[in-house]
């Protein structure tokens, strides 16, 4: 696009001017085409300093999710990165899309999901100007079994991405949260559409939701207890910058499965190992154990409170209290 271009010029300008005849011609546009680039920028809230005989400067890249903030740090350029300002899901409108046959590699962002969608049904708070809510739309050559993989790619990809741009210790609750300083950040959810004959995903939709800051008037009561935000980090544009960063690191994972490379990352990150869990099972009461170790295809092993050993596969645990 061509405000992409220009974006990325003024960026490598290092805070210097840039004149608009350079633009033109550096770019091949015409200087009409780049007035309405940096427009176009403003109004995606880019701070553009614009003076007579001297042309355009960078100030600010502002807070705005953008396509072109987005794209500006994104490695994997062959993604299709489209941004909602609202959304009811991103997963939900995602899933209608692969069902009309959208490429791989669709990627839908938002600041705000009118209806976000977490694990077990229920609803994920998804407030404006406080998150990152994004879903890639994968179509792996895998079956529903390996497919588990991919969720555990997506959390270290995040825990990697916070620590990165923040410099905050990111841990991962099994199978699907990532916490900082105990408090869950990040929640994900994959989704997908198996072919009954062959035992192979049609797709996989890997929703993700991040809390970027606290919202305003704090989070509702019944999460304050287990909602956390990320600490703050330099630059005013980290929305766009953690999302390039998270999608990156889940391609570049993504593009070697079936091979356990996130393996490592995940295990040394988890926050249960040793530590005494509740076993949450759909309709019945918690039951306690022990969680011992992350096996190579990212099950938990667990000691029951009767010594024997059992492997979880999915479903949900909780940390006991003390």
């Amino acid at each position: 696009m061509t405000k992409d271009l220009v974006l990325q010029r003024l960026r490598r300008s290092g805070g210097d001017c840039v004149s608009g005849s350079t633009l033109s011609a550096e770019l091949s546009l015409s200087r009409t085409a780049v007035w309405k680039a940096v427009e176009q920028l403003r109004a995606d809230g880019f701070v553009i300093e614009s003076a007579p005989n001297k042309g355009y400067r960078l100030l600010a890249a502002g807070d705005a999710l953008t396509e072109s903030g987005v794209r500006l740090y994104l490695r994997h350029k062959e993604l299709n990165v489209k941004v909602y300002k609202s959304i009811s899901s991103t997963n939900t409108v995602l899933k209608q899309l692969a069902e009309s046959g959208a490429a791989e590699g669709t990627v839908l962002l938002a600041e705000e999901q009118t209806a976000g969608r977490g694990r077990m049904s229920r609803s994920f708070y998804s407030p404006p100007r406080s998150g990152l809510y994004l879903s890639v739309l994968l179509r792996p050559h895998l079956s529903a079994q390996i497919s588990t993989r991919i969720t555990a790619c997506a959390a270290v990809s995040v825990a990697e991405a916070v620590e990165e741009l923040t410099g905050a210790e990111a841990e991962i609750k099994w199978v699907n949260d990532v916490l900082v300083d105990g408090k869950k950040v990040c929640g994900i959810l994959t989704e997908g559409s198996i072919d009954c004959e062959t035992g192979l995903l049609h797709y996989a939709i890997v929703g993700i939701g991040i809390n970027i800051r606290p919202p305003e008037g704090d989070f509702p009561e019944e999460l304050r207890a287990i909602a956390g935000a990320l600490p703050a980090a330099e630059g005013g544009d980290l929305r766009c910058r953690l999302a390039a960063a998270v999608l990156d690191r889940l391609m570049d994972y993504y593009e070697k499965l079936p091979d356990e490379d996130c393996y490592a990352g995940y295990k040394s990150r988890s926050c249960l190992l040793g530590r005494e869990i509740n076993i949450l099972p759909l309709g019945g009461e918690p039951i306690p154990a022990t969680a011992l170790d992350v096996e190579p295809d990212f099950s938990l092993r667990v000691r029951l409170a009767d010594g024997t050993e059992k492997t979880l596969n999915s479903g949900e645990v909780s940390v006991r209290a003390k």
